[in-house]
């Protein structure tokens, strides 16, 4: 009788590669998560920069921003993952844009002001004179 060769992986090779795969997601998953995150970031940040330019340009026409919400809609449309409030009330002299965190980017929020005073508050980190957009807490 002639023995005829095995095919086929062992046990072991399989286990190694199972082990292999393993190790390559627990890295590559969070930095996925991570690079996802910071492409949502400028829903947020364009949009309240677009209502600031909004706002200051009625507040350059009309020196008040005072019913700028019966000719244009000073805060920017909700996004997916971001919701805006904060637009001038009727006799509004100052404002405070905020872009609120939804659902996979809750947890986020930035805001502007009429003086151009920008803050986030992150699970990045917090800052007060920009807004935080990468995982280090840079702005």
């Amino acid at each position: 009788m002639q023995r005829q060769p095995q095919a086929g992986f062992t046990l072991i090779e399989l286990m190694v590669t199972v082990a292999i795969i393993g190790i390559l997601a627990s890295i590559a998953l969070p930095a996925y998560n991570d690079y996802l995150t910071k492409g949502r970031i400028p829903q947020a940040t364009s949009g309240l920069a677009n209502g600031r330019v909004l706002l200051e340009q009625w507040f350059q026409d009309n020196r008040t921003y005072a019913k700028v919400r019966d000719v244009s809609p000073p805060c920017p449309a909700n996004t997916q993952y971001f919701t805006f409030s904060g637009c001038p009330s009727e006799s509004a002299t100052t404002y405070t844009l905020t872009a609120t965190g939804a659902g996979a980017m809750s947890g986020f929020v930035y805001t502007i002001n009429e003086a151009n005073v920008m803050t986030s508050t992150t699970s990045w980190g917090n800052k007060t004179n920009c807004w935080v957009v990468s995982k280090n807490g840079g702005c």
